[in-house]
């Protein structure tokens, strides 16, 4: 009955060509406007996922209470003066954006950490710095009365008074003497210059994190973009530009965050998007060349292709509303099975061409022969792709219920629009005969030794079946970034350090006593280096520090609030003290050879050459100089006037990053080790979930979304298997058919997963998707060797159905495996993931499942006896089949029996 219909289908549509293509058409291009206004991509990650999971529940109730930044500014600058007031500048200029921003805030800045920072120091460090600061009283007096390049070099000449008088060492000077030299050396020589009080004030060389501010911002997102926060992205990037960061505090500003880390990715898809695109079309124009030979079948596969692409796109729209980043590979698999499908049928079409030479019967046999294993794996295939639909991962579910409809839609044009286009197109008949006569000696080798290939095949994949065992999946998303891009590369170097909290976890505690247990419960934990909450917010040994704080305020307050400030020096009055202190660091040096008269020496000749130099350059180093000696000053002044701190005197939104108005409390873990080992991540997240089960956070999510997926495709590939091995029990009544037809499958499936590890290649989120295809070709090509097997049909490794097969794979490896050119990591692993498992569903297909089978199943005598007629009843074939098949419908029949009887005898 199935063969029958798919005949008559094809016969209408031979003739009605003309009205098929304009009906197909007319759709296809309804689909393809429909498809355009109401295209839309879900690119939040977070809408893969069920909110009724146990991890995204408390995933959306903790990022409820404590909403999380999307987007970080990094500020980075020479001194830490320079980062702190490029800092305040920038995320001013950010609040005045509401458009762009819904919420800004200082990570390190503020007033807060301005007054009180002192107190976050330990103990031991504050009683030296106070220390340090009474004895630089004189010093201090010197530059607050006096805050220019002229009031600096007289502090310098303070100092060399210091080391006449003996109070100091030459040598003890040589660190502010080689600060001072680079500094002018940098602006003599025309490369940014920059000097820091607070470094000098240290003793030490600023860590790279003193040299670094954060903004947290909240952009406005817009996810009917491809780039959903590309604008705020580009406002904030323009808006460091316009306060002039780079040119007023040497400042450098990189973005980094899940919305740009995104963005980038998806920029970066698009970007080679048109080579991967260019390569895969040249790859499969010249594939379906050498399968089909002429332009119109060419055109007529490639059109049926488009118009079941259009049509299949419209429907999953109409279905799913709008796609996400999982079930937009849709349209990579909808071209992959389209490709097959169309082949099947045109080199069928093909070998009955040659065969009847007229092209009508060349269609209706085409349509007998090749319409029911075409259905059969439509249907197998859809079957499939719709058992994802009940998996909890939401991308794999979708993605489902569009590639199973659209495999029917692929189905259903190949059996009327192609065979309509044939009819217009008329391609010219096919004078040499399809299949590859060449492959006959590996025909007769697998049937030879069938046992021998069957045997060593199974004996070999359960020999490497150990392999699986180390088969892995990397939950970590960002291997599946591209690091050169901007915000992937600023992450991965905050990254370095674990304060950043890049890979932490996060618990939400029922109040402040909560929080405290959870801490010391997650103190001894191996894996964890630290906790954070908001206890850590009021410094320890408080009392302790503010008497030395006040007790060094009191000192050197006369010295910081000078009563006569002097007016800012003229250029000329610059050089006059330029030349006298070099002066003095000559004689001072004399003929010692010490690090300090190596320093006082090198300075004294930088000085003479800056008071010889343009006024420009003076003014360079005037500014390098003081306006961080400036800001200094008047932030020594407001930490010497700390608060005592307890939560309740936390800033507002400083203490709602971390305490809810109902008394929930945050607490941060972080890991410990390489924070790009993927094994040492799942340890910390396992440990820390023992104890503590209902934590959340970045860690979380990708090992929960990881362990999510790949639950995903194993249920779903049950079902697959299950709903498929159903379908074939239904459709060929045998159990052993059936068999005949997975095992291949599996086969193929095993030997994949097994080549990923020894070539070391791990599933990921993005390359699992290949394993859908893997399914969806897989079953075809099977389906289509058991059909032809059961009809009596041998030598199938030379056979039309094997060059159909060998081009289809092909085709489909040289379209995916283009994408292994893409510069993103996610897009490339798919493309190769696909390209392996292509080869190997090729080669269980062609080389395989033929020997698995052996020769087919010898058909009664009667059977024979009544499908051949006698002797001369019916002229040869060859000679005039038009005319009876065009006029001549019973005959016809009989016809197709006689044929089928023949091909049978000859092969």
């Amino acid at each position: 009955m199935l063969r029958s219909s798919i005949l008559r289908t094809v016969d209408f549509c031979n003739r009605y060509a003309w009205w098929v293509i304009a009906v197909g058409i007319t759709l296809a291009a309804a689909s393809s406007v429909y498809t355009v206004r109401h295209f839309a991509i879900k690119t939040d990650v977070k809408d893969l996922f069920p909110r009724d999971l146990p991890w995204t529940q408390q995933a959306f109730e903790f990022l409820k209470a404590f909403p999380q930044p999307e987007m970080l500014v990094v500020v980075d600058a020479p001194t830490p003066e320079l980062a702190d007031q490029a800092s305040t500048q920038l995320a001013g200029a950010l609040t005045r954006r509401p458009d762009r921003f819904r919420a800004v805030r200082e990570m390190q800045g503020g007033p807060f950490f301005q007054r009180n920072g002192l107190l976050y120091l330990p103990e031991s460090e504050v009683a030296h710095l106070t220390q340090g600061l009474v004895q630089a009283g004189p010093l201090l007096q010197t530059l607050a009365a006096d805050p220019s390049l002229r009031g600096a070099l007289g502090a310098l000449d303070l100092g060399l008074m210091g080391v006449q008088f003996g109070q100091v060492q030459l040598d003890d000077l040589a660190r502010p003497m080689t600060m001072a030299s680079d500094t002018v050396e940098d602006a003599l020589a025309g490369r940014p210059a920059s000097f820091s009080w607070r470094a000098l004030a240290s003793g030490k060389a600023p860590a790279p994190e003193e040299l670094r501010r954060f903004i947290e911002v909240e952009p406005v997102l817009d996810f009917t973009a491809l780039e959903p926060g590309r604008a705020a992205s580009i406002t904030a990037l323009e808006t460091a530009r316009d306060v002039r960061l780079d040119r007023d505090f040497q400042a450098r500003v990189r973005l980094t965050g899940l919305v740009p880390m995104n963005d980038d990715q998806f920029a970066t898809i698009r970007e080679s998007a048109p080579l991967t695109a260019a390569v895969s079309l040249v790859s499969v124009i010249v594939i379906l060349w050498l399968a089909l030979r002429h332009k119109r079948i060419i055109l007529a596969v490639a059109v049926n292709l488009a118009a079941g692409l259009a049509i299949s796109a419209a429907f999953g729209l109409l279905v799913v509303g709008a796609l996400n980043v999982i079930s937009v590979a849709f349209f990579v698999l909808f071209v992959g099975l389209g490709v097959d499908f169309g082949l099947q049928f045109s080199v069928r079409y093909r070998a009955e061409r040659h065969e009847y030479g007229a092209l009508r019967p060349a269609l209706r046999s085409a349509a007998r022969k090749a319409g029911a294993p075409l259905a059969l794996a439509a249907a197998a295939t859809a079957v499939g792709f719709s058992s994802f639909m009940p998996t909890s991962y939401r991308g794999l579910s979708e993605l489902g219920q569009i590639a199973g409809g659209g495999m029917i839609i692929a189905f259903l044009t190949s059996i009327t629009l192609l065979p309509a286009l044939l009819t217009v197109l008329k391609p010219p008949a096919e004078p040499q005969p399809m299949g590859f006569a060449a492959l006959a000696p590996v025909d007769w080798f697998v049937q030879r030794y069938r046992i021998p290939v069957v045997g060593t095949t199974l004996l070999l994949v359960v020999l490497a079946s150990p392999l699986l065992l180390f088969m892995r999946f990397d939950f970590n998303p960002l291997h599946l970034r591209n690091a050169n891009a901007p915000s992937v590369a600023t992450f991965l170097d905050l990254r370095r350090d674990v304060q950043t909290g890049a890979n932490a976890m996060e618990i939400m505690a029922t109040n402040l006593d909560a929080a405290k247990a959870i801490t010391q419960r997650l103190s001894t934990v191996p894996q964890v280096a630290r906790t954070v909450a908001i206890d850590d917010l009021v410094p320890r040994d408080q009392g302790e520090k503010l008497q030395l704080i006040s007790a060094a305020a009191d000192n050197i307050e006369p010295s910081l609030n000078p009563g006569e400030v002097k007016p800012s020096p003229t250029d000329a009055e610059n050089v006059a003290a330029l030349s006298s202190t070099a002066g003095q660091l000559a004689a001072m040096a004399g003929a010692d050879q010490g690090p300090g008269a190596a320093a006082a020496k090198r300075l004294s000749g930088l000085l003479s050459q800056l008071a010889n130099s343009d006024v420009s350059v003076r003014l360079t180093v005037e500014k390098a100089v003081v306006e961080p000696l400036q800001f200094s000053l008047d932030q020594l002044r407001a930490e010497l006037k700390p608060q005592w701190i307890t939560i309740d005197s936390i800033p507002a939104n400083l203490e709602r990053a971390w305490l809810t108005p109902d008394g929930h409390a945050r607490v941060e873990v972080l890991p410990k080790g390489d924070p790009d080992d993927t094994a040492a991540l799942r340890q910390f997240v396992t440990a820390v979930l023992a104890i503590e089960p209902a934590a959340t956070g970045p860690a979380v999510l990708m090992y929960e979304a990881g362990n999510t997926v790949v639950r995903a495709f194993v249920e779903a590939g049950i079902f697959a298997l299950a709903a498929i091995a159903l379908l074939l029990w239904i459709t060929l009544r045998r159990l052993s058919d059936v068999l005949l037809t997975l095992i291949p499958l599996l086969v193929a499936g095993v030997v994949t997963l097994e080549l990923c590890v020894a070539l070391d290649i791990p599933l990921n989120f993005a390359n699992i998707i290949a394993l859908p295809l893997l399914l969806g070709v897989g079953v075809a090509f099977k389906i289509y060797y058991i059909m032809a097997w059961r009809s009596g049909k041998t030598a199938l490794v030379q056979s039309t159905l094997t060059r159909a097969v060998i081009f289809s794979a092909m085709a489909t490896a040289s379209a995916f495996g283009s994408l292994w050119l893409s510069s993103d990591p996610a897009t490339s692993s798919m493309g190769k993931l696909m390209a392996l498992a292509l080869v190997c569903t090729m080669a269980a297909a062609v080389l395989f499942q033929p020997a698995l089978m052996g020769r087919p199943r010898t058909k009664p005598d009667w059977v024979v006896r009544r499908a051949t007629p006698p002797r001369g009843t019916i002229p040869a074939p060859s000679r005039t089949p038009a005319r009876i098949s065009e006029n001549r419908p019973a005959l016809a029949e009989v016809d197709d029996s006689y044929r089928a009887t023949r091909d049978e005898r000859d092969n």
